[in-house]
């Protein structure tokens, strides 16, 4: 890498406290707590996500809220369930705030996402899932790419003031989307950070980052 090169930031899935405790020890930049990771990852629950926290020391950390497998189309009983674990989310991230930070860092952001039947973004309850998360980092996950228009998807998640996209470019991984990945890193113009996530490794990842002039990138095997 150039010396002027700038380091890519690298978040790390993690489905297990076994791999939390590998992506510290790796050099991980950020993690993505999620369980179930073979169904594309569900919440986790609030006894991992205070293990993991106490294990990641310093290393940010960020929940999945998702509340199923499946589609990503939710009912009002499922808009709840997320909302309360967003909830869940920081009252975990006082309790680290109260604790000094030091046993228990707290809850960095939460990673949220919801459709409506017709494939486009469902505003209202992402209006909703977005104030309560308020205080947060937040990033809309891959179910932007099953969109029927990434790029009106794209102008309605900046509007909503989410601060990352987690997407594999409309493909079914980083590299196949890499030039729809560049074309949304150019057009949100710093407006929104591009993540191009699945499938990267060290070994596709500067390619990919000189392609798409992507800085953020996540994987479960991003650091092996």
């Amino acid at each position: 890498m150039p010396d002027n090169a700038v380091k890519p930031f690298r978040e790390v899935c993690c489905p297990t406290i076994e791999a939390v405790s590998k992506a510290v020890a790796a050099g991980a930049d950020r993690i993505e707590l999620c369980e179930w990771l073979e169904v594309g990852g569900v919440t986790p629950s609030e006894r991992f996500i205070r293990d993991a926290l106490a294990i990641a020391g310093s290393v940010p950390v960020n929940v999945l809220v998702r509340p199923r497998e499946g589609n990503f189309v939710y009912s009002e009983e499922e808009a709840e369930k997320m909302l309360e674990s967003i909830a869940l989310c920081k009252v975990i991230r006082a309790d680290g705030a109260a604790a000094g930070g030091v046993t228990n860092p707290g809850v960095n952001g939460v990673v949220i996402g919801a459709l409506q039947p017709d494939g486009s973004v469902d505003m209202a309850l992402m209006r909703r899932l977005v104030a309560a998360a308020r205080l947060l980092s937040i990033t809309f996950h891959r179910a932007f790419d099953e969109c029927r228009d990434p790029f009106e998807a794209l102008e309605d998640i900046i509007s909503l003031g989410i601060d990352r996209l987690l997407t594999s470019g409309h493909r079914a991984n980083a590299w196949e989307g890499r030039f729809i990945l560049k074309e949304l890193v150019e057009r949100a113009s710093g407006r929104i950070v591009i993540m191009p996530g699945c499938g990267i490794t060290p070994a596709n990842l500067p390619e990919i980052a000189a392609i798409t002039g992507a800085t953020e990138f996540h994987g479960s095997r991003i650091l092996n």
